[in-house]
């Protein structure tokens, strides 16, 4: 039973172990996907920094530093619970041990007293000879063997507890110093955080100083959001138009072809031909997702799309996203994003983020705009400084399109990036694999 006991101990300490393990590696993880956008996000601040003029970036810059700043320190947060658990569990089991090594130890010392009073051979041979009769005997010589072979059992029992409460031991001492510096950690983000508030107001009291300014580029940025997006939606009404046409072209041979067949029948018969007649063809009564669809390679790739919803890859190997897909307050003016705005390195390769086709490829502002089709699926890609596909190009996932243009006045690098389903805009982050 006392085996069994300890079986069960060790079973439901390996089981909480590996737990904790997982939860710890991919907390972990995070926090280091944290620190590598915080850095980023750094270096491009003091980039823009360099510009005397306090601009709408700088504030965004701020902003995004923060929330993510704040991310982080729940992070550690939950990091610092998590190795809570863990030295509490793991001083439990130091004690299970240390209770289990004592009991050993007890155990042990009452043989050892047992076997020094019957120690001489004369003692064994007269336990043995003392025997009623053979088959006693024979029991008595297997007990003083088992005697033995158990109380060397009970020494390997003793020291391999003690190896491994030792090893606890060590593992608590790891956790501890490990928390502390979580710990230390966490204090220097609140730090930092308190710091970047302060920072904030700064900016935006410098900002309120120049609001003309601030309200031009707000609407500069306006302007250009609703070019790309007539942009966009010109392309998907087009690509809808031609499969429309595609399809009643289809209809349309399809029925001359019935009206042949039927004409081929009656003469067969050697009755009149049917009239032909005189009304246009009606209209095709097919969805916008019917028609994007409509071609059995179109729809694969539609449910191929689909199918890759919350692993799809960045349109950028690396990038932090600075404005959210929907409704965004900038200084209080209120602006309907249908994308994300992505922050990345100068000169970062804009990447398609599945295969499908080059629908168009236009010039907005200095800047190009691609859109890609994937069956009932668009993807657009904005503000890139060159482009390496052409219209009509078939393209691979993570294909490079071309590079991302950087502002000249602020030194900012971002693409911006849409998706859609059919003619309606959907929030690419749900899309897109977690970093």
């Amino acid at each position: 039973m006392k085996f069994i006991r300890a079986l069960i101990v060790c079973l439901l300490v390996l089981i909480a172990a590996q737990s904790w393990a997982q939860s710890s590696a991919e907390l972990k993880r995070k926090r280091e996907q944290l620190n590598r956008e915080l850095q980023q996000l750094n270096d491009e601040l003091r980039e823009t920094q360099k510009n005397k003029k306090t601009t709408l970036k700088e504030l965004n810059n701020l902003k995004a530093q923060i929330s993510l700043r704040e991310d982080k320190i729940n992070n550690l947060n939950a990091e610092i619970r998590l190795l809570g658990n863990q030295i509490n569990q793991n001083t439990n089991t130091v004690h299970t041990l240390q209770s289990q090594l004592d009991q050993l130890k007890k155990e042990y010392a009452a043989m050892i007293v047992f076997a020094y009073h019957n120690q001489s051979a004369y003692n064994k041979l007269m336990f043995i000879f003392a025997s009623k009769d053979f088959n006693q005997a024979y029991k008595r010589l297997k007990y003083l063997q088992q005697f033995g072979n158990y109380r060397e059992r009970q020494a390997a029992s003793i020291q391999g507890t003690q190896h491994e409460l030792n090893n606890k031991i060590s593992e608590l001492d790891r956790t501890k110093k490990e928390q502390y510096n979580l710990l230390e950690d966490q204090e220097k983000e609140k730090e930092t955080l308190g710091k970047q508030k302060n920072d904030q107001l700064q900016v935006i009291s410098n900002l309120s100083k120049q609001q003309g300014e601030i309200n031009k580029q707000i609407r500069d940025g306006q302007r250009q959001m609703a070019q790309i997006d007539r942009q966009i939606r010109i392309t998907i009404r087009r690509e809808i138009e031609e499969a429309r046409r595609q399809e009643e072209a289809r209809l349309a041979a399809q029925r001359a072809a019935e009206a042949k067949a039927a004409a081929e029948r009656a003469k067969a018969a050697g009755t009149a031909a049917p009239v032909a007649s005189n009304r246009p063809a009606p209209k095709s009564t097919s969805s916008n997702s019917e028609l994007l669809n409509a071609t059995p390679e179109a729809a694969k790739l539609s449910n191929d799309f689909l199918g890759n919803r919350g692993r799809l890859p960045w349109p950028v190997a690396n990038g932090v996203i600075t404005q959210e897909f929907g409704m965004n307050y900038i200084e209080g003016i209120k602006t309907d994003n249908p994308g994300i705005d992505i922050r990345t390195g100068a000169n970062a390769a804009v990447r398609a983020i599945f295969s499908g086709e080059v629908t168009s490829i236009n010039n907005i502002s200095g800047t190009y705009l691609v859109v890609i089709r994937h069956g009932e699926y668009f993807t657009a890609y904005a503000n890139l400084k060159s482009v390496s596909v052409s219209k009509g190009a078939k393209v691979d996932i993570k294909q490079t399109l071309g590079t991302v243009a950087t502002d000249a006045a602020t030194g900012e690098t971002q693409v911006h990036f849409e998706l859609y389903k059919g003619q309606t805009a959907v929030n690419p982050k749900i899309w897109l694999a977690p970093q």
